[in-house]
């Protein structure tokens, strides 16, 4: 049997304190890494067009758009997603036909959720990642080296069964 002294239990839960302290999300929307203005006002806009679970969109939208989703267990994505979704989450897509013009891309979401970018038949894996919690309107941000052909935007875990999401052209 081993046995602890109190100032070796403080010790240890004051480490383990730290630890949980250090793996938090940074809060606020001034922790983002790079000017999310533009991400947040989209995501943020009267204007917003709904889309159906799995839309078909001629061409990305100048401003966001809210994306119905369904029970992650019901959702059969086209491409299973990269990170599985927890129970009782919810997932979507939508495919944008039109080729975007080639660029970095972010990928805005008002809510924490998994994105995955699908082109020419491959997930593209994100260039960058932001995110923060307690900012109103927007979660987190992935930029995405997009190439000029169609590709499918997938949405998993999310907490609602809709979010708001904005895809840009990077500054």
């Amino acid at each position: 049997m081993i046995l602890v002294r109190p100032a070796a239990t403080a010790l240890l839960l004051t480490l383990a304190a730290s630890t949980a302290a250090l793996a938090a999300e940074p809060s606020g929307c001034d922790k983002f890494k790079w000017d999310i203005a533009r991400e947040r006002a989209a995501l943020t806009a009267a204007d917003r067009q709904s889309l159906t679970w799995g839309a078909e969109v001629a061409t990305v939208p100048a401003t966001g758009i809210v994306l119905g989703l369904r029970p992650a267990a019901d959702a059969k994505l086209p491409t299973a997603p990269e990170r599985a979704p927890k129970d009782g989450t919810f997932a979507g897509v939508a495919r944008f036909t039109a080729a975007p013009r080639a660029g970095v891309y972010t990928v805005g979401l008002s809510a924490a959720a998994w994105i995955d970018v699908v082109q020419d038949g491959k997930t593209l894996k994100p260039i960058a990642f932001s995110g923060a919690t307690d900012c109103d309107g927007i979660r987190k941000t992935v930029k995405y080296e997009l190439g000029s052909q169609p590709f499918v935007l997938q949405i998993s875990g999310a907490p609602e069964d809709a979010i708001s999401v904005a895809i840009l052209p990077a500054e």
